[in-house]
């Protein structure tokens, strides 16, 4: 079988599967061009409320492909990033489920969802410095700001591997799901998939804006725009009168 992004868009979400399981899910250059097309194409489609992206088991991904980066130039290197870095900058909520090991690569692309759901035996390693490679594609970025400095020095400079339950109390999973990590993953999506989708990609823009801000004032003046525009919505309309409408049936 040919080594493919498999792109599912089902109730309001995309599943998007790295399904490589002969190199553990490892990114090739087209497997990291496949993936950035099908983020691109979920956004795309207006039916499509939240982006959920795991591996085919047991593995998450192993990385980027050894002998892609074996050759790489500065090209290619960003090249590989291409995949991880969609993810990063896509407008919809993303979900990473995380059955097993994300390595190098695939730990920068566990890190660019915006909420990672682990397994009882997902792993998250760096494994840069063990290959003799310096980290790259914003690891040392990401990593700082999920999980602090002290974490990601242990993780990048010591190459201590997190498990599930680890990777959860450093701040870089939500939680462990025991059970089926797609099913979790949809259920922790279907707010998203409930709220209208304009309302719903504001608020990720403000997310991203106001994580930079040092003061709240500034924070209320990035989102007075946007709940403006939210409140003159007929979605806004129709669901405060179908609320009002339950509170007074309870009266």
């Amino acid at each position: 079988m040919t080594d493919s992004i498999v792109s599912e868009h089902s109730g309001g979400i995309a599943v998007l599967t790295v399904d490589a399981p002969g190199s553990r899910n490892a990114l090739t250059l087209d497997l990291s061009a496949q993936l950035a097309a099908a983020v691109e194409a979920a956004e795309r489609d207006e039916s499509v409320h939240a982006v959920v992206v795991t591996g085919t088991p047991p593995a998450f991904c192993a990385g980027a492909d050894l002998s892609a980066l074996g050759q790489a130039d500065e090209r290619g290197l960003r090249a590989i990033y291409e995949g991880f870095l969609a993810v990063a900058r896509c407008t919809l909520p993303t979900i990473a489920a995380v059955g097993g090991a994300a390595v190098g690569a695939g730990l920068n692309l566990a890190l660019a969802a915006d909420v990672r759901l682990a397994g009882p035996r997902a792993k998250f390693v760096a494994r840069f410095l063990e290959l003799g490679l310096h980290p790259g594609g914003g690891m040392t970025w990401m990593t700082q700001r999920l999980a602090g400095p002290q974490q990601a020095a242990a993780m990048t400079l010591f190459g201590q591997p997190l498990d599930a339950e680890a990777a959860v109390r450093a701040g870089l999973a939500l939680r462990v799901v025991e059970g089926d990590l797609l099913a979790a993953a949809r259920e922790l999506a279907a707010p998203a998939v409930a709220a209208p989708r304009e309302a719903l990609l504001a608020t990720k823009r403000s997310l991203r804006t106001t994580a930079a801000l040092g003061k709240h004032a500034d924070a209320v003046d990035v989102e007075i725009e946007p709940q403006l525009a939210s409140l003159a919505s007929p979605e806004f309309a129709e669901r405060l009168a179908a609320m009002q409408a339950r509170i007074r049936s309870r009266g």
